[in-house]
């Protein structure tokens, strides 16, 4: 009897030895696949989230609150009409020296109001009189462009954007007002965007109340081509 018992203790002791191994290995493997699904649950929900910070673009506070957005107001006097003669004026250009409409009798004159210098529409349409400046040139049409700005800054607006036509100075808005060119923005006044077009007598021959900054000169000066082939009256 101890002679069996001696024989089989060998055998018990490399059973249970085997048994102790393999334990660990099973308790090993589960918490790393539960760390694997954690991480990865992790990451996902970060993602979600920042792709939802990045599209949401908040709307103004006044549209948000359900509140009336402020527009501006005209204010200036009533629209000189076609046919009628372009009221005369005289304002400081960016250089400083004064210009007088009357200086350009027997020409084709392009009065342009802007609201302000350096803002995009402003710049937009202030750009592409310059690079189709040639073109009005060669019409013999002057271009001038009117805003409520100051000289000063008038003449930093040119340099910046290499502006060679003149900008005038109607610092009082007397000038826009009489032109029925003047808007009022919470208290505060610009120039509407508007523009006239003035024959070589000083007779308004067109009026645009309402202008895409991106299109028009190019407007104007198919408007020009088309009242220089007109028959005179």
């Amino acid at each position: 009897m101890k002679r069996a018992l001696s024989f089989l203790a060998p055998l018990l002791l490399l059973s249970t030895t085997a048994f102790a191994g393999e334990a660990p290995k099973a308790e090993t493997a589960t918490p790393a696949k539960t760390e694997a699904k954690t991480t990865s649950a992790t990451t996902t929900t970060t993602t979600t989230t920042t792709t939802t910070k990045a599209d949401t673009i908040p709307a103004p506070a006044d549209k948000a609150a359900g509140k009336p957005v402020d527009k501006p107001v005209m204010i200036g006097g009533p629209m000189p009409e076609v046919g009628k003669d372009a009221p005369d004026f005289e304002l400081p250009a960016q250089d400083g020296k004064k210009v007088d409409l009357d200086d350009y009798e027997g020409k084709w004159v392009v009065l342009y109001f802007y609201p302000k210098d350096f803002t995009g529409g402003c710049t937009l349409e202030a750009k592409n009189f310059q690079a189709d400046l040639a073109k009005f040139k060669a019409k013999d049409v002057t271009v001038l462009g009117v805003s409520v700005d100051s000289v000063s800054s008038h003449k930093e607006f040119c340099t910046k954007e290499s502006l060679e036509f003149k900008l005038l100075s109607d610092a009082d808005h007397k000038v826009s007002e009489k032109y029925g060119a003047l808007m009022d923005y919470k208290g505060m006044k610009f120039s509407s965007r508007t523009t006239f077009l003035i024959d070589p007598k000083g007779v308004i021959r067109k009026v645009y109340p309402k202008v895409d900054p991106s299109k028009h000169s190019a407007e104007v000066l198919a408007d020009l081509d088309a009242l220089m082939k007109a028959p005179k009256g």
